[in-house]
């Protein structure tokens, strides 16, 4: 899950893994997997970043994250 800002400056937790584009026109339009689109105020690279980063956390052997045991 990702934390991103609506254009409404609401935050919102996305499921990253029902992402399936992101686009910058110019604004960030992420389109999920049902179709749905999200406009939100992120530029696609910290997008990607933030997914990036969630992937390797839970991807991460369990006894290795910090603070967890």
């Amino acid at each position: 899950m990702i934390k991103v800002t609506t254009l409404d400056k609401r935050e919102i937790i996305l499921n990253a893994e029902l992402i399936e584009r992101i686009e910058s026109v110019p604004e960030t339009v992420i389109t999920l997997t049902s179709g749905k689109k999200i406009l939100v105020t992120q530029t696609a690279e910290e997008i990607m970043e933030r997914v990036i980063a969630y992937r390797r956390l839970i991807l991460q052997p369990v006894d290795s994250r910090d603070g967890v045991n």
